[in-house]
């Protein structure tokens, strides 16, 4: 409870610095958008390949901007050295890491509303009601499972003039079980679940990111260390 003020205080102050630079969100939906688009062409206008690999690679979709907004999250704080003076307020570490984490989940989640629909209309997925709210809360894991060791590499890598070639490199071998939990509860929504795996997989990617944000606000303080 001692860190749930902080960290909103600090939510509401990124929230408010996207709200007034509406750019990144909106550059990010196209960049989505278009990976889509560009995924259907390898399908060789397959129409039931289309619809089987949909999954995979409306989860790849949000991996691959997920990276464009991570590398942004820091922007601000590496102005006029921001993020040290942050660093020097009477908080843990794991305040400003939580309220990162939280602003770029926030951040992954308003893609649903666009990806979603996008994906089922290119690919020409027949889903049901049940189905998109599965597929919704599909994302809505993985994004919380991309944001979490997402946020923590950002802060580990704002400060090196290759963050967009690091970023990518060290986040995509941690989130691979979350990928992969991603697209196979992902499938099983859209395409049926005779053999009743979807449970199974729901619980695997929560537990990876419980784990993730555990992990995320210990090793906060030695992420964000000069």
């Amino acid at each position: 409870m001692n860190l749930l003020r902080p960290v909103l205080l600090l939510l509401a102050k990124d929230l408010r610095v996207e709200w007034r630079g509406r750019f990144r969100f909106l550059s990010i939906v196209l960049f989505g958008g278009i990976t889509l688009v560009l995924f259907s062409f390898a399908i060789d206008a397959d129409d039931r390949a289309a619809a089987t690999m949909a999954p995979g690679f409306l989860i790849l979709a949000l991996l691959l901007s997920s990276t464009l907004g991570l590398s942004e999250s820091f922007r601000v704080e590496r102005e006029n050295r921001a993020l040290e003076g942050l660093l020097l307020l009477p908080v843990e570490p794991a305040v400003l890491f939580y309220a990162k984490a939280l602003g770029n989940f926030i951040f992954l989640a308003l893609l649903a509303p666009v990806l979603l629909p996008s994906a089922i209309v290119i690919y020409g997925v027949d889903a049901g009601l049940n189905a998109l709210l599965g597929l919704l809360l599909v994302w809505l894991l993985a994004a919380a499972g991309l944001a979490a060791p997402g946020t923590l590499y950002a802060a580990m890598t704002s400060r090196a003039s290759s963050q967009d070639v690091l970023l990518p490199l060290l986040l995509f071998p941690l989130v691979i079980p979350v990928l992969i939990a991603s697209v196979r509860s992902a499938a099983l929504v859209l395409h049926g679940d005779p053999m009743d795996q979807t449970r199974s997989w729901f619980i695997i990617l929560l537990a990876f990111d419980v784990i993730y944000w555990a992990l995320g606000g210990v090793l906060a303080a030695v992420a964000m260390e000069e």
